[in-house]
């Protein structure tokens, strides 16, 4: 049966945040271009000056204009868009994350994750609560622990849980509210919390941006142990679902701002970016236009709605600033909005390619689970566990009849590394194509590297070879595809050799392409790495058990 309709949360806690409608001015002068790590040249003024997004779906501009030469030395890299690939005869094809069955992993127990003061006065159900909201799950290499800051009370207060496996979660008694596990013990909404292991000082070694109804800004947090918080400012004002994220290919911080527009596109994102973590201030007209949905966004048959972005997580991860996108399709009277992830890829930490329009975690569809309603991320991303990738999200149960949030939890969903895409000679419906000496193939743009050992994430049921060309296209002496030693099998980290040539010590600096031949096999990644060992240099986003560094570095 339906209840009779309350008060909004918004204005049970008389938010003061206004929606961020104000055209953007330009945040710097024109100025000489910045050239990024893998060639993409920046342009000026940066960050671009847009008006507010039209729905229309928009291809970076680093994919219509590609560099000369690609310097592949940070990284996997990923198949992900047609950045690396001059030309193809093989099919991309994106993988979703699928959920784990423990889930969900953390759900509310304790008396203050109970606590719903919004249905004591407006006398609605509660919604019990032990969600990330974005907060934030990492993999902390001093304690060797996993930590997950999440909300515990809906819209209560902020807690942290640590675990050895990432699947098992305690509550560890914390001296700030005693007895119990709470970090932050202030109401909020939205909340980012961030482990920088590049931090120059112990004490600012965590970061947390909470937003605060009360002042419609986010307050700036530092932590030397992610429990005891001092604050170092407010931002300028901003929607209550605002995020945080470190880009390290520029050492920038990036605030993912809500931005609301009452034209074809209400929710989307603004964007802002600082060097120093503390000193990110703006004023209304600074962010600028960002993000948004388009018309290849994909409506639920159900609501038939435009859908609108919700929200933003974002990290870098091996050469890629990975985006988790919260899209919004709309609500029922009776079903809290089933809001899911999809996944988008940036070369240059602005611009996305959204060429992955299915959810990568969805809602589900059975009434009475965890996640039947409004899947969000996690501040961090993802960790690197193994050849897992391990994506923490909130899912939401719903109270049947009602568009409440009911019983709120955290879930876990994990991705082979590197498996967001794959370049395969398996065409739907399972047809391989013939098309190059019996196998279908790849070839990249010029590259240049100073790495010595090539290595492929592949699954290979048949064989995967790979050929050196130079520019115009010749196979470099000693690096044909009859001379490379056939790749097979299933493996994250295969090592790639010829006849004659164990590595690239003799062409290391140089600009060549390389093609990559497969026949029954897929294709994730390959990089070039400086020692045998295989690390790639690249970022791992929010850690693992197998990492000290923001970096896969030795």
């Amino acid at each position: 049966m339906f209840l009779p309709p309350a008060p909004s949360r918004r204005t049970f806690l008389k938010t003061a945040a206004a929606a961020l409608t104000v055209p953007a001015r330009a945040l710097s002068q024109a100025r000489e271009r910045e050239t990024l790590y893998n060639g993409v040249v920046l342009p000026s003024p940066w960050p671009p000056v847009r008006v507010p997004p039209s729905g229309v779906a928009e291809r970076p501009p680093y994919l219509v204009t590609p560099p000369a030469v690609i310097d592949v030395d940070i990284g996997r890299q990923l198949f992900v868009d047609d950045f690396l690939i001059e030309e193809s005869s093989l099919y991309r094809e994106f993988h979703a994350a699928t959920y784990h069955p423990a889930n969900p992993i953390l759900s509310p127990q304790r008396n203050w994750e109970i606590r719903d003061p919004y249905s004591i006065n407006t006398k609605v159900p509660p919604s019990p609560t032990a969600m990330v909201f974005s907060d934030g799950v990492f993999f902390d290499p001093q304690d060797q622990l996993f930590k997950l800051w999440y909300m515990a009370g809906y819209q209560e207060a902020t807690a942290l849980a640590t675990s050895r496996d990432g699947i098992a979660w305690e509550r560890p008694r914390l001296p700030v509210v005693p007895g119990t596990n709470i970090v932050w013990p202030f109401r909020r909404d939205s909340t980012t919390v961030w482990l920088d292991l590049d931090a120059p000082t112990r004490a600012s070694r965590f970061k947390m941006a909470a937003y605060r109804f009360e002042t419609g800004r986010l307050r700036l947090s530092e932590s030397a142990d992610g429990i005891r918080w001092h604050a170092v400012g407010d931002t300028g004002p901003c929607g209550d679902r605002s995020t945080f994220f470190r880009n390290p290919f520029r050492g920038r911080w990036v605030f993912s701002l809500r931005a609301d527009d009452h034209g074809t596109v209400r929710r989307y994102r603004r964007y802002f970016e600082s060097p120093h973590f503390a000193e990110a201030r703006w004023s209304a007209d600074e962010p600028v236009s960002w993000a948004a949905t388009d018309t290849l966004d994909v409506a639920r048959p159900d609501l038939n709605m435009a859908a609108e972005l919700y929200n933003v997580d974002a990290v870098a991860y091996e050469s890629v600033m990975l985006g988790l996108f919260t899209v919004f399709r709309g609500e029922y009277r009776t079903r809290e909005k089933p809001n899911d992830l999809c996944v988008a890829f940036s070369r240059d930490g602005f611009h996305w390619d959204r060429s992955a329009r299915q959810p990568f975690i969805s809602v589900s569809e059975q009434p009475g689970a965890w996640n039947y309603a409004n899947v969000q991320s996690a501040g961090g991303g993802c960790l690197i566990v193994g050849d897992r990738l391990y994506f923490y999200v909130s899912g939401r149960q719903g109270i049947p009849g009602t568009d409440l949030p009911g019983r709120c939890s955290t879930g876990l969903a994990t991705l082979r590394r590197d498996g967001f895409a794959s370049l395969t000679d398996q065409w739907p419906g399972g047809v391989a194509r013939r098309v190059w000496r019996d196998r279908s193939s790849s070839i990249t743009r010029p590259l240049r590297f100073s790495g010595t050992h090539l290595f492929v994430n592949a699954d290979v049921a048949g064989e995967l070879r790979v050929e050196v060309l130079d520019p115009e296209g010749r196979t470099v002496p000693g690096y044909s595809a009859a001379d490379c030693q056939p790749v097979r099998g299933d493996g994250t980290q295969h090592p790639v050799i010829w006849r004659t040539r164990r590595d690239f010590s003799p062409i290391k600096g140089e600009i060549v392409r390389l093609r990559f031949s497969l026949s029954r096999a897929r294709l994730f990644s390959f990089w070039i790495a400086p020692t045998a060992a295989g690390h790639s240099r690249g970022y791992v986003a929010a850690g693992g058990p197998a990492f000290t560094k923001a970096a896969d570095a030795p």
